[in-house]
């Protein structure tokens, strides 16, 4: 089971199925997985611009890696 399938389970569907009830749970579950989603790219973002300008290669692996993901997603140009 990877990380995705963990979090899926945890929160639940996200679909909805058109019964209010069922929906009603299912749109709280999305606005978990959003909270959770916006959180995970805030802190990629950090990461991007925290270590920019870093001379390690490393850190510049990581700042180039986290920009790549967020222009794939039009966050970032």
């Amino acid at each position: 089971m990877d990380y995705y399938e963990i979090v899926r389970k945890l929160i639940g569907n996200i679909e909805p199925v058109g019964e209010t009830n069922e929906d009603d749970r299912r749109f709280e579950n999305l606005k978990k997985i959003t909270e959770l989603t916006e959180k995970l790219i805030a802190e990629i973002a950090n990461v991007e611009s925290d270590y920019k300008s870093a001379y390690q290669y490393s850190m510049k692996r990581v700042s180039n890696y986290a920009g790549e993901f967020l222009n794939r997603l039009g966050i970032k140009e």
